[in-house]
């Protein structure tokens, strides 16, 4: 506990077990706010939440066995979206184990901590009691340090009453911990030393070629994803595009970084044909912060540049996609602000907004020809939210509409699943980002989503936790029956029998309500929710047809 305050940590979130009681005793008195879940998989997704909408570290404690198993779905989703958490996780003790032996004992896994080595940076195992201090510490700063994403500590149980005056004393920056098993996968390993990533010196001569490169371009644009949010770098992207007169795309991690209104911004995703024009006639390329995921590029079906530039603190990733002529290995803020300064100014920047106005504003009007209930859906988000509301969306079809098409107001006010797409994580998420203390939270769940994780509105009752919990209840898996139309299968196992989730909320103390649709009358009840400053949920019964953005619908083949 006291190396988790030394780190900053305010909040954790967990589910007591019989192994990891002395952690719940620690925290009784501590300044740490320890909010008790219903499963372990939320207190990963809540830490999870609390890291995307804060940029902090988020924290869950489980137990032994079972209680650290249910976290792996929520522990690989933060792998994928590169968010800090920390999992804390008891072990059988330390004296009941016999290498290579199942014995039986209450709990017991042949290798606990080897579940969690696909998805997390480093896995720790302490050996004795004076080594969970400074274990602890060094976690939560590998967890931080960029690229940012979960690390693992194991405990043996009987550890946590054990001695730790021999070295246990409060964690310092500079101390590792000594002893403790220590293991990363090879891409962690690759750009990690000792188990962290520092930010490498500029190269000067990877920003020369760099910036030679853009100063003949004629036609560039910037791509900036989410390890360009994470380290600030929206003030940097916009010089280096306003330098540059260049489009800006932005990833679903990196949504918000440039304000709605900003002359350079591409307000739509590239899985739309006007956007994915602009892609197609760029002839540099600038990636800030991205490795180009296939949910992005369409499967990759995007064409290779004819010249690409990337500013990345792993090179490794920043090549394993599309093939860069320069990597200036760099934090994103900090290597695009010094590849702005040598470029020059251009003219034409008046010509870029009025161009990027019209394509957005043709895009917009398209849909709403297309899908109008999806454009009214987004309208109202937009209408209902104050400017510093998150949004967290669910495996959904709205929330599919939201990443793509929501305009963000800023940086961390939208959390998207990437990578693993972990249906019902908006939910559990959710609570996490209503605790960050950086405004108002609406999480975005369908019918069958919600359900992973319902328990939780005891949560929000218990903790009084001011989320505003929306369900678009379409009467089931709504994408797969998409999916199942498109095939010509017939509906198996896609339409749900689901509750009444008004009186299910009601029944846990939550103010709940229900609408018809998405437009003005679900806008207008959202935006009373949010006035609430308390728990709820509202239940609108609509569907809608699924986005560009989802692959269905790419129109790259």
């Amino acid at each position: 506990m006291a190396a988790l305050e030394d780190a900053g940590v305010e909040i954790a979130f967990g589910l007591p077990g019989v192994h990891n009681l002395p952690l719940w005793r620690e925290l009784n008195g501590s300044p740490i706010r320890l909010v008790g879940v219903r499963h372990e998989q939320t207190a990963a997704y809540a830490a999870d939440g609390y890291a995307r909408a804060s940029g902090r570290l988020g924290v869950a404690l489980t137990t032994t066995g079972p209680g650290a198993a249910n976290t792996l779905a929520a522990v690989g989703e933060a792998w994928a979206s590169r968010q800090p958490i920390l999992v804390i996780a008891t072990d059988i003790p330390s004296t009941a184990r016999r290498p290579g032996v199942w014995r039986g004992v209450l709990h017991e896994a042949t290798d606990q901590a080897a579940m969690f080595m696909p998805v997390v940076k480093e896995a720790i195992r302490v050996h004795s009691a004076a080594e969970i201090g400074p274990a602890v510490a060094r976690a939560a700063r590998t967890a931080l340090e960029a690229p940012a994403r979960p690390v693992y500590v194991e405990i043996p149980t009987d550890l946590l009453s054990g001695d730790a005056s021999e070295g246990g004393e409060r964690a310092s920056g500079a101390e590792r911990a000594s002893g403790a098993e220590r293991r990363a996968d090879g891409a962690a390993r690759a750009a990690q030393s000792g188990g962290t990533t520092r930010a490498p010196e500029l190269d000067r001569d990877q920003l020369a070629r760099a910036a030679e490169l853009l100063e003949r371009a004629r036609r560039p644009l910037v791509w900036a994803g989410g390890g360009a949010l994470q380290s600030g770098a929206g003030e940097a992207v916009a010089r280096l595009a306003e330098r540059l007169v260049a489009p800006v795309m932005l990833t679903y991690s990196a949504s918000g970084l440039l304000a709605p209104g900003h002359p350079c911004l591409v307000a739509a995703p590239p899985h739309v044909p006007e956007v994915g024009a602009l892609w197609d006639e760029a002839d540099v390329v600038v990636a800030i912060g991205s490795d180009f995921d296939g949910m992005m590029t369409q499967g990759w079906k995007m064409p290779q540049p004819p010249h690409l530039v990337a500013i990345n603190v792993d090179p490794r990733d920043a090549s394993k996609n599309y093939r860069p002529d320069v990597v200036v290995e760099a934090d994103a803020a900090r290597g695009t602000a010094a590849l702005a300064d040598l470029l020059g100014e251009r003219g034409g920047l008046d010509s870029l907004e009025r161009r990027l106005k019209e394509l957005g504003k043709a895009v917009r009007e398209r849909l709403a020809a297309e899908d109008p209930d999806a454009v009214a859906f987004l309208d109202a988000i937009e209408g209902a939210l104050p400017d510093d509301a998150i949004v967290v969306c669910d495996m959904c079809i709205p929330g599919y509409w939201l990443g793509g098409f929501h305009r963000t107001p800023a940086p961390r006010k939208l959390a998207y699943p990437l990578g693993w797409g972990t249906l019902g994580c908006g939910f559990p998420q959710g609570v996490g980002a209503a605790l960050a203390g950086a405004g108002p939270v609406v999480s975005v769940s369908g019918d069958g989503g919600f359900l992973y994780a319902c328990g939780e509105l005891a949560t929000l009752a218990q903790e009084r936790i001011p989320l505003t919990a929306v369900i678009v209840d379409d009467g089931g898996y709504g994408m797969l029956r998409f999916d199942q139309d498109l095939k010509g299968d017939p509906h198996e196992g896609v339409d749900l029998h689901t509750p009444d989730f008004v009186a299910m909320a009601r029944s846990f103390g939550v103010r709940a309500d229900e609408v018809e649709g998405l437009g003005e009358h679900f806008e207008a009840m959202l935006g009373h929710h949010l006035r609430l400053d308390e728990p709820t949920v509202l239940v609108a019964k609509a569907a809608l047809r699924p986005p560009p953005n989802v692959s269905p619908r790419w129109y790259r083949r």
